[in-house]
């Protein structure tokens, strides 16, 4: 540890610490531009000058390491001057773009140059013009405004992992931008936006909409992915207008994946507004008693074994879980919340969930990725692979399709079970690796489960994780990694056949004559037998609403107070932003309110106590803000049938689309831009 006196104040601060660093420990703020902390050090904005005793002049504070016994000034008249003049030569070329500029509020030009610049410039050349650059559909540029801190070039490189963004030119005539003017093959570009200082790099689908003093502001979680990372919504009126993402060191860092933050206009597009019913074989518009009534009409009669109900991929925990008491009070067994068929072993909590913890990654020296491409599933969990192997400690290996762009070096070992076969027998390499490794992880994907033989998967990499070491008191190995913010708060909902109940097979099997689905896009609504009774509640006129007798319109994850649960396991809740539209209600007010329709009385009419219902038949949900981080204490594994083993073939992916994905994303006119962009083979140039 070194002693630094900062401006009369002595601090401690580590060996190999920047003097911008032990600033900051004294509590004084150091302007900066091209510094993050998140980023390698550039040290080309010399905005963070400080005074360091005997140096001959003033020193770039986020390059210049401490040394015991140093004392540095932070507000002296030279470091003053220094920033004053830093800061003219900065604005030379800057336009005056302010009452213009989407960054307007925001910016930290704007609020450095009031702070710390002088009151105006010498400058009385021309200023230099430089062309706007085609980043795809969701950045926009004005590349005038850029002040070449190159803090988009690093992040590019650095966390998302493609090096498509660099400089061109030198002195006066150096530009950022794309070597060759294209889209941006990234799912994280939407954080250029947040880390660029200046008005260079904004958003495409906010710009000129709103100032941010005009935004009401909520803060929620993403579920558009099961990383559920900390977000803020943005709204005005009765419309989301942005989502930003918010700082959480252990989910996400302070990134958002691009379907998460651009989809939002999928959010007033489709939408599902008033109840429907289908008389003689067309929906037409109805009240909410005309609905009920209907539903209850219907289902009279109808034993509770011949009724079932199906939970979507987006659906907050209270939902869930209301639905489950309302199936239960109906005397029905038939509930899954696995529209993919994933072979998923309830039994156990460890069995379904990503144990290790995100936050873990940085811990793990070995990992083994078993049919699953998480850049495509867990955009933000992808980049904290690639942060972990970028510092040289950690080992990747995968199995399932082949050329997958991880963004990051990994080992293939094989495209099928086989492969497995050899890592438990020591036929392969990586298997010594897995072995040597002091915290080795093994991560399987919602796909690898979601096969005929997903049990015989889970089971046999569960095995593997015992076998390498993975499974210990003083650390969990064995992960799976879902693809949505509902799917494990569902399962952690109970939201899984009962004792001879149907799974979602059983169910489109024909052995239902009811079918109650809550948000459930995710599966062929034409694989339900004609002559189904079929309730659909939910917030978008997608897949299985054609398909619905009865339509009720419930609210998006932005327009309703829920928990969500995310592949951690880590209990977060989502916050009200707006109201819904038309006559759409939050969902376990739909339920609570069918349930009196059909004479089953629930034991809730406030969240509140709905809440505690759930805390009462699973303890973790109380846990808010919070996830049971432990080590395995019990090795056994997932319940597996007697002779069944797994299959020759390979593994195939559950993300075809990235960007249309779930039912907001594919009403999204954003995400459709991007889907026609990116998934075409030839790529889309600016002209285009």
């Amino acid at each position: 540890m070194a002693k630094v006196t900062i401006d009369g104040i002595e601090v401690e601060v580590p060996n190999g610490a920047t003097v911008l660093q032990a600033c900051e420990a004294a509590g004084k703020e150091i302007p900066r531009f091209c510094y993050h902390e998140r980023l390698s050090v550039a040290g080309n904005c010399r905005m963070c000058l400080v005074e360091v005793e005997k140096a001959p002049k003033p020193v770039a504070s986020c390059a210049y390491p401490v040394a015991d016994g140093m004392k540095v000034f932070t507000d002296s008249e030279l470091v003053r001057n220094a920033r004053r003049n830093v800061m003219e030569f900065l604005l030379i070329n800057h336009p005056l773009d302010c009452p213009i500029c989407d960054q307007g509020g925001e910016c930290d030009l704007q609020d450095q140059a009031t702070a710390y610049g002088g009151q105006g410039g010498r400058y009385r050349e021309q200023k230099r013009a430089v062309k706007d650059k085609y980043l795809g559909p969701l950045v926009k540029t004005i590349m005038t405004r850029c002040i070449q801190c190159t803090r988009c070039v690093r992040f590019a490189t650095e966390v998302a992992g493609v090096p498509e963004l660099g400089a061109t030119g030198r002195g006066e005539d150096m530009q950022i931008g794309t070597y060759v003017e294209k889209a941006l093959t990234t799912e994280l570009s939407g954080n250029l936006i947040d880390i660029c200082p200046v008005g260079a790099l904004t958003s495409r689908p906010y710009a000129f909409v709103s100032r941010p003093w005009e935004l009401r502001k909520t803060d929620s979680v993403d579920v558009l992915d099961a990383v559920g990372a900390a977000i803020r919504v943005d709204t005005r009126g009765p419309e989301v207008l942005r989502i930003l993402p918010r700082t959480n060191e252990d989910v996400n860092e302070e990134w958002m994946a691009d379907r998460g933050r651009f989809s939002f206009d999928g959010l007033k597009r489709k939408r599902l507004d008033r109840p429907w019913i289908r008389v003689e074989g067309k929906l037409r518009p109805a009240s909410w008693q005309e609905a009920f009534g209907h539903i209850a009409a219907r289902l009279k009669g109808i034993p509770g074994q011949r009724l079932g109900a199906v939970a979507g991929d987006l659906v907050d925990a209270e939902s869930a879980f209301a639905l489950r008491e309302l199936m239960i009070g109906l005397g029905s067994a038939n509930l899954d919340c696995r529209q993919d068929g994933a072979a998923i072993d309830v039994s156990r909590r460890d069995h379904y969930l990503f144990n290790s913890g995100i936050a873990g990654i940085d811990e793990a020296d070995a990992l083994l990725l078993i049919g699953t491409n998480p850049r495509k599933e867990a955009p933000v969990l992808n980049a904290r692979i690639r942060k972990r192997w970028s510092s040289g400690a950690l080992k990747v290996a995968s199995i399932g399709p082949a050329g997958l762009d991880l963004t990051y070096k990994a080992e293939h070992l094989g495209e099928g079970p086989d492969a497995l076969a050899a890592l438990r027998d020591g036929s392969s390499a990586f298997a010594e690796v897995l072995k040597g490794a002091k915290r080795p992880m093994i991560v399987l994907g919602r796909a690898a489960v979601a096969r005929p033989d997903g049990a015989a998967i889970l089971a046999a990499a569960w095995a593997l994780a015992e076998s390498v070491g993975a499974l210990t008191p003083e650390w969990h190995g064995f992960n799976m990694l879902h693809l949505f913010g509902g799917q494990v708060g569902a399962l952690d909902a109970g939201f899984v056949p009962g004792e001879g109940g149907l799974d979602l097979a059983g169910m489109l099997g024909g052995g239902v004559d009811a079918l109650w689905l809550l948000g459930a896009d995710g599966f062929e609504p034409g694989l339900i037998p004609a002559g189904t009774f079929v309730i659909y509640q939910g917030h978008h006129g997608d897949r299985a609403a054609a398909r619905a007798d009865v339509i009720l319109p419930g609210a998006a994850y932005t327009e309703k107070d829920g928990t969500y649960v995310n592949t951690e396991g880590r209990v977060q809740r989502g916050r009200m932003a707006l109201h819904p539209p038309g006559e759409a209600r939050e969902d376990w007010r739909i339920i609570r309110a069918a349930g009196a329709a059909l004479g089953v009385g629930l034991a809730f009419d406030t969240l509140d106590a709905l809440r505690a219902r759930m805390v009462a038949a699973n303890p973790v949900f109380g846990l808010v803000d919070g996830r049971v981080a432990d080590g395995c204490h019990d090795t056994a594994g997932p319940k597996l049938a007697a002779g069944t083993a797994p299959e020759a073939t390979a593994f195939t992916l559950a993300v075809t689309d990235y960007w249309q994905a779930d039912a907001i994303s594919r009403a999204s006119e954003t995400m459709a831009e991007c889907s026609r962009i990116y998934n075409d083979a030839t790529p889309r140039l600016a002209a285009e």
